[in-house]
């Protein structure tokens, strides 16, 4: 039986996107899904006498505060010790849920995950890798993208293993392609930080390592992972977004622009730590709710994390 807990009081609509999110989840047949609803359970319970979910498939778990977005998240998280997120990692932590996501306070997302579950042995920094849809219909990931502004060669040489098994077991790409994000295609180009790393990604035999890709590679087929530090990777990932932003307020029917809609693809996880951990945009839907489900699903079943443990040994 897997177990994922759901804060169901982070994001701006919780906590009826999160309930609508799960009831959609459990219209698909879901053998051995067990979820623990954790949030207010007054309000929760409300709600389900309208969006009402199999008996026997879920539990709620009730949590007294919020841990809301403005709010420092160390601080936060250290003072409000029964608030959904706190409550959520306490249940992760201690072996009662395989997986925990949540829509809310992200640096408290990012906090809890670092110092209640921790990196996996050998991991110098977790990441979060986000998707980039390809004009051919394809997914690629790109990483990180916002949890290490500043990083050093070793991190980006890390980020690649990560950005890899991900792509390879849960988006279901054989042998992708790692591409470095950098100023121009040649070896040797770049700052700093991208000439040191080329050498470690090219001498990496744990990916499969093509080189260098600019800006306009990124929504191409150029590589299926694109590596960067955290600061260019969240300009790029803000870039997306609004793409889909301008393409809706200007009534543009298109199905490939109708892919830059990030809600589609549910949250973005965090690689390296020894348990599945899935952040959501704060504007979360029903739709994001019921695919951050599904994805920490297959990264239980997928046992992503041991496999991250074992190229990392």
């Amino acid at each position: 039986m897997i177990t994922i807990g759901l804060d169901m009081m982070g994001g701006d609509y919780a906590p009826l996107e999160a309930v609508k999110g799960v009831a959609a989840f459990f219209e698909e047949e879901k053998e051995n899904i067990q979820l623990i609803l954790i949030g207010d359970e007054e309000k929760i319970t409300q709600l389900l006498r309208k969006h009402p979910l199999p008996a026997g498939k879920y539990s709620i778990v009730h949590s007294a505060q919020v841990i809301e977005m403005h709010e420092h998240p160390t601080k936060a998280l250290k003072e409000k010790q029964q608030s959904s997120i706190a409550i959520g990692f306490h249940l992760l932590a201690t072996g009662k849920t395989d997986a925990f996501i949540s829509a809310g306070n992200t640096g408290a997302m990012m906090v809890g995950a670092l110092f209640s579950i921790k990196a996996i042995e050998g991991v110098f920094r977790p990441a979060i890798g986000a998707y980039m849809p390809r004009e051919s219909g394809k997914l690629g990931l790109l990483v990180d993208v916002g949890l290490n502004s500043d990083c050093k060669p070793e991190n980006l040489n890390q980020f690649a293993i990560l950005g890899s098994l991900f792509a390879e077991h849960i988006l279901k790409i054989g042998s992708p392609k790692v591409g470095l994000v950098n100023i121009g295609e040649e070896e040797g180009k770049g700052n700093l930080l991208a000439q040191a790393a080329y050498p470690l990604l090219k001498e990496n035999n744990l990916i499969h390592f093509t080189g260098n890709i600019e800006g306009r590679d990124i929504l191409l087929d150029k590589a299926d992972v694109m590596v960067c530090d955290g600061f260019t990777g969240n300009v790029v990932l803000k870039l997306a977004e609004s793409i889909h932003d301008i393409v809706q307020r200007r009534n543009i029917k298109d199905e490939h622009f109708q892919r830059f809609n990030f809600e589609s693809y549910g949250g973005v996880p965090i690689l390296g730590v020894a348990k599945p951990v899935i952040i959501g945009n704060g504007i979360s839907g029903a739709t994001a709710f019921k695919n951050m489900i599904s994805i920490a699903e297959r990264m239980i079943i997928t046992d992503l994390s041991g496999k991250i443990r074992e190229s990392f040994a």
